[in-house]
């Protein structure tokens, strides 16, 4: 309940400043174009609060967070006096309209660059990307590995961390290659050492963005830290909170059977859905033989596994593979720029592969999917909740400009079309887009929530 609780609440959090982001850049440029603005709406329904300003604008807050409008005077919609009508949306030029419905987005954009200035000034600690090895028969294994490397660059953009190999990768979905440059890890830290450029063959390169990670189906070993058979937190409510599993236990064996590594004892947890397990531990000197019954879960393909609750213990990294990502006040604001054209290009690059194939249908998210990443970014802390902002309003702005005619872009289609041609679409033209846009964009937010339910 806890969980759902603060997803909800970080989701209605995020959503809220999204959206008055967007319509916000609506009333701006509307108010700054001589268009008299009725309505700031933020969410819809039933209002809970709301205030008339001195601009004559009511300001509300609905009960519904699932959007927002700025309700602006326009004679196609109500009776507007004839003092008013200069005021009128549809009396202003072609060009002020097109700058009106496109500031939403934009305003998405500006806010992403906003969001991880802040976060690049506050600091983000992050991961060299060193791999120690790339597996046999995979696209990687071009690149002989004899000691650790960092990656540098992803077909010449460069990346400083984990993070930004993985969003690199996706861009490549279906792409015939792709090449990274690496260099011994040696060489950053001033011992010599040469930079390379490897081309891999991705032509055959598959897998699931929901389930599977870009780097490791590429055949990327990441250097990791150890894992130790430590017990380093136990989940409240687990089955091995239960057994009376405590926090520093040190992990002996299951049934008898000697530690294998965290891979066998995860293994063999899984297989023990609902089955008495004798685990040993030891603790304070003493070993000691506890009964646990792993509780029923679902793995990622679906079927039940066995969970238990043990977090274990890994070793420290060398300080050499920390790296801080914090900028000057100038500097954040070229990095925080670059990297929101960064998404949008990704984001962009993925819309594409959906009509080509290269990506599954299956990977769109909906709300709840999106409420779970509010939450999770936000229990890390506010530096990755404003990355994860800054991603989902890039997404937000991307969709908005789509020429669906319920959407902003579809509006945008419309007016172009009226400054090639010299007149506005009809009416007649302008309904049927509008039904097709709405069928269109209910089929898309169905397969959304359906994947979302699928992967409760």
């Amino acid at each position: 309940m806890y969980d759902f609780l603060w997803n909800a609440a970080s989701f209605i959090v995020a959503l809220g400043l999204l959206i008055t982001a967007h319509e916000y850049g609506h009333f701006y440029v509307a108010r700054r174009c001589g268009v008299r603005v009725e309505r700031f709406s933020i969410g819809f329904g039933k209002a809970l609060w709301r205030r008339t300003g001195k601009d004559g604008t009511e300001y509300v807050v609905a009960m519904i967070p699932l959007g927002g409008y700025v309700k602006m005077l326009d004679e196609r919609v109500d009776e507007v006096p004839e003092a008013q009508k200069d005021q009128a949306f549809n009396r202003k030029s072609v060009w002020a309209r097109i700058a009106i419905v496109a500031a939403g987005p934009i305003a998405n954009f500006i806010f992403a660059v906003i969001a991880l200035y802040i976060m690049y000034l506050i600091g983000v600690p992050s991961m060299k990307p060193v791999i120690d090895g790339t597996r046999e028969n995979s696209p990687a294994a071009v690149i002989a590995v004899t000691e650790p490397m960092q990656i540098l660059a992803v077909s010449g953009q460069k990346v400083r961390n984990w993070e930004e190999v993985n969003l690199a990768l996706v861009g490549h979905i279906g792409d015939d290659s792709l090449s990274l440059t690496v260099a011994p890890l040696m060489r950053l830290e001033g011992q010599g050492g040469d930079e390379r450029t490897f081309t891999l063959d991705t032509r055959s390169w598959r897998f699931d963005p929901e389930r599977e990670s870009p780097i490791a189906t590429l055949g990327l070993d990441m250097l990791r830290q150890e894992i130790l058979p430590k017990v380093a937190s136990v989940t409240k409510g687990s089955a091995a909170e239960a057994a009376g599993v405590r926090e520093g236990d040190e992990i002996i064996g299951i049934d008898g059977v000697s530690y294998g590594g965290w891979e066998w004892f995860v293994s063999t947890i899984q297989a023990s859905a609902n089955k008495t397990i004798a685990l040993t531990v030891k603790r304070d000197g003493e070993q000691l033989v506890l009964s646990a019954t792993p509780k029923a879960g679902k793995g990622p393909d679906g079927k039940e596994i066995g969970l238990i609750g043990i977090m274990p213990a890994a070793s420290e990294l060398p300080e050499a593979m920390r790296i801080q990502l914090q900028y000057g006040v100038l500097d954040s604001l070229a990095v925080a720029a670059d990297k929101t054209w960064q998404l949008t290009v990704v984001s962009f690059k993925m819309i594409g592969k959906l009509f080509t194939g290269d990506v599954s249908v299956k990977n769109l998210s909906g709300p709840i999917s999106i409420a779970q990443g509010a939450g999770n970014s936000a229990n890390y802390g506010l530096v990755y909740f404003l990355g994860f902002l800054a991603l989902i309003s890039v997404n937000l702005g991307i969709i908005n400009l789509l020429p669906l005619p319920v959407l902003d872009g579809g509006h945008l289609l419309y007016y172009f079309v009226e400054v090639i041609t010299g007149k506005p679409v009809s009416e007649k033209v302008q309904e049927i887009g509008f039904r097709f846009g709405a069928a269109l964009l209910l089929m898309l937010m169905s397969i959304a929530l359906f994947n979302d339910f699928a992967r409760l």
